[in-house]
């Protein structure tokens, strides 16, 4: 199967990096503050939606600004005690797409996506975060910002993600859809293509755009 792109539209955490420790740990002790228990945190989906969402589900909506902005400095602030790590075959697929090519798309707020990258070395030239939209994923907003922001068609976009959220957003952007089995199972990732991580594909870049296989 080869899927052809005129841009890459990844998300950032569980597609490009590894923050699952991190994001299990400053939620925990986040929860603990707020008084959550762990069996209702638990009941949320933690990956692939912005923190506004996570916390609009937990807490009465006067809190909510003031306990976005603590997990966000938690999260901030656990970056370097190891808190983040690139996944596998992510430095190798990047650095083969023009620089031009791709963005990065995420839930995270800017502050704390460019942290994360910064620490792995990863500086796109296209960033949407949390903060530059409306409605966050599974809405459809973030993709088509991306695509704007790299003036590409959606239709002829690609979408690199981890979690159910993302992946209906992509779809939802009208865009081919590549899901990564790093952060659940591929019986749980509805997507074009299912593979363990970018490790699996390569890229391929054409005068037209961009070739993506699956490696044999």
């Amino acid at each position: 199967m080869t899927i052809h792109a005129h841009a890459l539209l990844f998300d950032n955490d569980g597609t490009l990096v590894s923050s699952l420790d991190s994001v299990e740990r400053c939620w925990s002790r986040w929860a603990r503050e707020y008084g959550i228990t762990a069996e209702a945190l638990r009941r949320v989906e933690l990956h692939g939606r912005p923190a506004v969402d996570i916390v609009g589900d937990l807490l009465p909506a006067r809190l909510v600004p003031e306990a976005v902005s603590r997990v966000e400095q938690l999260e901030v602030e656990d970056v370097p005690n190891g808190g983040v790590h690139l996944l596998p075959g992510t430095r190798d697929f990047l650095d083969s797409l023009p620089a031009d090519r791709w963005a990065v798309v995420t839930s995270a707020t800017r502050r704390l996506a460019e942290a994360r990258l910064d620490a792995v070395g990863i500086r796109p030239k296209a960033l949407v975060s949390a903060d530059d939209i409306t409605r966050g994923k599974p809405d459809p907003e973030p993709y088509l910002l991306a695509a704007r922001q790299l003036g590409v068609d959606p239709a002829r976009c690609v979408v690199f993600e981890d979690a159910p959220a993302g992946l209906r957003a992509g779809r939802a952007a009208g865009m081919t859809t590549v899901a990564l089995a790093t952060t659940h199972r591929a019986a749980e990732l509805d997507a074009d293509l299912v593979v363990r991580d970018l490790s699996a594909l390569r890229a391929l870049v054409t005068d037209g755009g961009v070739d993506i296989s699956v490696r044999p």
